[in-house]
């Protein structure tokens, strides 16, 4: 994101604390209020760089929160109050992907990459491929849907052909974005494929607030 757009969004974020500490935040904020959070949420969970404290965000997250409730037909099921508080869901319909989302193969032996290599320049018409490798998370693969700048639908791999529609617990992931301006180059529909993880300091922390909360603490293992 360019310099001049983050410091407006930066002012943008000062003008609307100061009008909530004075009671000036009105229904007409609620459209700016949405960007904000959008961009501070980005920030936070994305770049790991917040640029408010915490009360400050809870501050701005409350008063969109209670705005949406005072107009609730000018809500949008996107915004980031509309990630928490539905509870995850445990049955989920099967849906048929958009392309077959096939499995890796495993190789443990540098002929298996020559023939890979081969197969490759066969299909493509190329003589010459420059590839690039890097260290692959094993965590649950997923399959992201936006259509006009809107997460739509999030599903498991399943068997490649088939998988579980996911999207209301995908929604709670505050690393995946709602929306998405892909409109603004020329994408109508858009898939994203990825994997689902979590790291050894968020488990850390995860753990911390079930052993608070009297739950039984979960471990991972190395191998």
């Amino acid at each position: 994101m360019a310099k001049d757009k983050i410091k407006g969004l930066q002012n943008l974020t000062e003008i609307l604390l100061k009008k909530i500490k004075s009671e000036k935040i009105s229904v007409d904020d609620m459209d700016t209020l949405l960007d904000i959070l959008r961009f501070h949420d980005y920030r936070y969970y994305i770049l790991n760089d917040p640029l408010i404290s915490d009360f400050e965000y809870d501050s701005l997250f409350k008063t969109l929160e209670n705005l949406e409730k005072e107009n609730p037909d000018l809500l949008d099921p996107d915004s980031p109050t509309q990630r928490v508080g539905k509870g995850l869901t445990k049955d989920f319909p099967s849906v048929q992907h958009l392309v077959p989302m096939l499995s890796l193969n495993n190789s443990y032996d540098s002929e298996d990459m020559v023939d890979f290599d081969r197969k490759a320049r066969a299909s493509t018409g190329i003589t010459e491929i420059e590839y690039c490798v890097e260290p692959k998370f094993d965590g649950a693969s997923i399959s992201l849907i936006y259509e006009d700048d809107k997460l739509v639908r999030g599903v498991t791999r399943g068997d490649g052909v088939f998988g579980d529609n996911i999207t209301p617990n995908i929604r709670q992931i505050r690393t995946i974005p709602l929306t998405a301006k892909f409109s603004e180059y020329g994408l109508q529909t858009v898939e994203i494929r990825g994997e689902v993880l979590i790291n050894k300091n968020n488990f850390a922390k995860y753990n911390e607030a079930l052993t608070s909360a009297g739950a039984i603490r979960h471990y991972y293992y190395l191998i």
